[in-house]
């Protein structure tokens, strides 16, 4: 008896010490989670490291989006065909060509940045949240929230001047699951072409070669002074209009040897 009431006090001591030790390693990771860390996650969970050295292709709308990344190097292809021939836009690390039926057209710059901010836009939401690593990137951390029941940590995006591009200006809200780390719903602001307000709410998740791709159906706000981060419960007392949906279809992806 001696020997069972032992044994029961000592499980007792390795029970309490691992309960413990649990609670401390959850309040260790409540307390050290950064706006970085959730976005480093966010990442992982979509890219399982491939992002940075794979070919991707897609439709959108009719017009086919080639993107490659190895090392650093980037090019960015929107292909379209039309009365005029084959259309093909251009945007790399060495800057931004169009051309049609192969020749190569010269291009006022005011044209070619327009003609670039469209390109990278699609590829940009295509392949979310690769990309919010960049250097112009700054995140910030504003809270959490619930949406249809579901945890979400709220991440703020807004970029530098320097290297954020003509829409450096844009603020983003990123909705991201607290367990899974997946972007399942975003938010932004944008100033060109009169601004407005969009929020997005992802569907239709699939992977491919370890990306993780979504559609998304496209909401607006037609208080353009409304707080980004006032929005998810805009969307759930449905307050927020349908304006489009955004899918990408046919999509393809070849891993490159790094």
């Amino acid at each position: 008896m001696k020997k069972l009431a032992f044994l029961l006090l000592l499980i007792t001591i390795v029970s309490c010490k691992d309960s413990k030790t649990e609670t401390n390693d959850a309040t260790n990771s409540e307390e050290n989670i950064t706006a970085q860390t959730i976005i480093d996650k966010a990442i992982e969970k979509a890219c399982d490291g491939n992002c940075d050295h794979a070919e991707v292709s897609f439709t959108f709308r009719d017009k086919v989006y080639k993107s490659k990344r190895l090392q650093g190097a980037y090019t960015f292809e929107r292909i379209t065909n039309d009365s005029t021939g084959l259309i093909r836009d251009e945007l790399s690390n060495e800057g931004f060509i169009r051309s049609v039926n192969d020749i190569v057209l010269e291009l006022a710059d005011t044209t070619a940045l327009k003609l670039s901010n469209s390109v990278n836009s699609v590829h940009y939401f295509a392949q979310l949240p690769y990309g919010l690593n960049a250097p112009a990137v700054q995140k910030q951390l504003i809270g959490k929230d619930t949406i249809k029941g579901e945890p979400y940590f709220e991440v703020k995006v807004t970029f530098t001047k320097e290297g954020g591009g003509t829409d450096h200006d844009d603020e983003f809200m990123y909705w991201i699951h607290q367990k899974n780390f997946t972007v399942d719903y975003l938010a932004y602001s944008y100033i060109v072409n009169e601004g407005g307000i969009r929020f997005r709410e992802a569907y239709n998740p699939r992977v491919v070669e370890g990306i993780r791709f979504v559609d998304y159906k496209n909401y607006k706000a037609e208080d353009l002074n409304t707080p980004l981060s006032d929005l998810d419960d805009l969307f759930e007392n449905h307050k927020l209009p349908l304006l489009s949906k955004i899918e990408n279809k046919n999509i393809e992806v070849k891993l490159l040897n790094q």
